[in-house]
């Protein structure tokens, strides 16, 4: 076995496509073939493993990954003992904030989960569903659903604890929610062993700086543009008030270059007032990485 070799483990599924542009974000040349559960990636030191989410916290307990990403829900549910690094939660598909929620028919008797004493509830996590009812102090049977947990009510099951994202199944299947169980992000794992390898734990680190970096680019650009010294203060005002422009010397003593992250969404208000106060030759610039 090649200690020198850091085992990742990509999440296969819903959010895979994410994970893997995450990646390329970050400097890597991550590809996922759909025949292999190995995807190749462009660094002789790392092996990637492609494993669903739900098994992926389990094996980083176990010591055969490394470390991995994979959604709080399902570290909650299997219980494993992982170190949780970072808070991936990032603007693109299937990288914001889900909820797990309690739902019954619209029409049902049920206001509370304490109306679920002694009920039937289908879920797909049974280990989150059971934590959940006992801190409420509620005893209910919880059943493994396979799929399709939306249709159950009222006739399979009372109720049910299913993922929704933007409520949209729940409505097509005339539930209304009862109790939001968890609100899950995307996260980084590692095996508390593989931290305490010295290689290892650089490696990651080096790995995890990247992928944070890319994400905390996902939502800003550089703004570069020439401002006459007389106009410095004014477009300096319109600036966001964290900012910290950089400021450099121009050929022309008279004019500076001015350079300065922002957020995007910003970028549509900020370009026409900073061209009204003075601001030229104004350029937006996408950012791949923020480190620091």
């Amino acid at each position: 076995m090649n200690d020198r070799v850091l085992r990742i483990g990509i999440p296969k599924g819903s959010l895979q496509e994410t994970t893997q542009s995450l990646f390329v974000r970050a400097g890597y040349n991550l590809r996922i073939s759909g025949r292999s559960y190995y995807p190749a990636i462009d660094d002789p030191e790392i092996q990637c493993i492609l494993i669903r989410p739900q098994e992926m916290a389990r094996y980083v307990a176990q010591g055969i990954l490394d470390c991995a990403i994979t959604g709080l829900d399902w570290i909650q549910e299997t219980g494993a003992d992982v170190a949780e690094l970072a808070d991936l939660k990032a603007p693109w598909p299937n990288y914001g904030t889900v909820r797990w929620v309690m739902a019954v028919k619209e029409d049902s008797p049920f206001k509370d989960v304490k109306d679920l004493q002694g009920k039937r509830i289908a879920t797909e996590a049974v280990g989150m569903t059971q934590r959940f009812l006992a801190a409420h102090d509620v005893s209910a049977a919880v059943e493994f659903s396979w799929g399709a947990t939306e249709v159950k009510p009222p006739i399979l099951a009372e109720a049910i604890v299913d993922v929704s994202e933007t409520g949209s199944s729940l409505r097509a299947n005339n539930l209304r929610v009862l109790h939001v169980v968890l609100e899950s992000t995307p996260r980084f794992i590692a095996n508390h062993d593989s931290l305490k390898d010295g290689w290892k734990q650089a490696k990651i680190d080096r790995l995890l700086m990247l992928l944070k970096g890319a994400i905390a680019a996902a939502t800003r650009v550089y703004l570069s543009m020439n401002v006459p010294k007389a106009a410095l203060d004014a477009v300096t005002a319109i600036l966001p008030a964290p900012a910290t422009p950089t400021i450099a010397a121009l050929a022309d003593p008279d004019w500076v270059d001015l350079g300065i992250v922002v957020e995007e969404k910003r970028v549509r208000e900020l370009i026409p007032q900073l061209y009204q106060a003075g601001a030229r030759g104004i350029i937006e610039l996408p950012i791949n990485k923020i480190v620091g």
